[in-house]
């Protein structure tokens, strides 16, 4: 197990090198100065004052240079300083980060709450009617994308029923009650699609577990419905469906970004797209980076559910 667990960190050096050197190399070929942009496009400032600002931010150094800098800050925790406000990034992501976390794990949860007991019903009624809704909720779910669904809702719910849900973010530790009303139609609505992408997985994997030969021996041996279903069924096609579950995880920390700007939540979505806007290098880079980081160790830490789910399955 440990040394499973090394030689998939070992992977993380290069999958994150090339994450880094993308997200350094889009940012520098963004169109605009950073400095003209700090001064608000301001032409009548002083040539000097402007040399001496990037001077000061290491701009006029070698790219080489800024991206080690910047990578060796990083790995050691200091994801350096914004450029736009003067507060160390590590400072604001640690404020929008939870918001972020919340709102992806609240969709992932209400994603699998209907998304499993659904695709388990479908496929053992193949072809009836919960079958076939959930076909329908399944192609919904993957024609509409969130931010739509999300816009609609918003107009609807103002429009007809003269309601809006409440926007802006609390803390469930300082009122939890405030909290779930806010964080209930944005988590329900980005829930859509990874509730659609699970439902099909674990329909088409207990299908395809349940046409299996040890699977009709149970049947022949008379063992019970319900028994065949949650003791050899089910626990060799969850495997798949668990990292499709990971996978579906790590897309929704990053990608809430439009979710979160339509209902206001000062989320991770908040500090890319302005300092995406502002070329602030720093809080970007450090930002898609670490994202990343969250992503590659969820999936590592799916891969060592896999033994707990399948006690076949070892890491030697």
């Amino acid at each position: 197990m440990n040394r499973y667990v090394l030689q998939r960190l070992a992977l993380v050096i290069p999958t994150v090198t090339g994450v880094s050197l993308i997200i350094f190399a889009l940012m520098r070929l963004l169109p605009g100065d950073v400095v003209d942009i700090l001064f608000g496009g301001d032409t009548q400032a002083d040539q000097r004052t402007l040399d001496q600002i990037r001077e000061n931010l290491g701009l006029n150094r070698p790219l080489v240079i800024q991206y080690l800098e910047w990578i060796g800050g990083f790995l050691r925790g200091n994801f350096g300083v914004s450029m736009r406000t003067g507060i160390p990034v590590a400072e604001s992501i640690a404020q929008g980060m939870p918001v972020t976390l919340q709102l992806a794990v609240m969709a992932i949860f209400f994603a699998c709450l209907f998304a499993l007991p659904l695709g388990i019903i479908a496929a053992v009624r193949r072809n009836g009617f919960i079958d076939m809704l959930t076909r329908i909720v399944g192609l919904i779910g993957l024609s509409f994308p969130a931010f739509w669904l999300a816009t609609m809702f918003l107009l609807i719910s103002s429009t007809m029923f003269r309601w809006t849900p409440p926007l802006g973010w609390v803390s469930p530790f300082v009122d939890f009650g405030r909290n779930m009303q806010i964080m209930l139609a944005p988590s329900l609505l980005l829930a859509l699609q990874p509730m659609a992408i699970i439902m099909r997985m674990t329909r088409a994997s207990l299908l395809e577990v349940l046409r299996q030969d040890y699977i009709r021996t149970a049947y022949a041996k008379g063992l019970h419905n319900r028994i065949v279903l949650l003791r050899h069924a089910l626990q060799n096609a969850f495997i798949p469906v668990l990292t499709v579950i990971g996978v579906q995880f790590g897309v929704l920390m990053g990608g809430s970004v439009i979710i979160e700007q339509i209902f206001s939540l000062p989320g991770i979505a908040f500090l890319l797209i302005n300092g995406i806007y502002n070329r602030d290098y720093p809080l970007v880079q450090s930002t898609v980076l670490l994202l990343s980081l969250v992503f590659v160790l969820v999936n590592l830490a799916v891969d060592l559910l896999y033994s707990a789910i399948d006690p076949r399955i070892r890491y030697d």
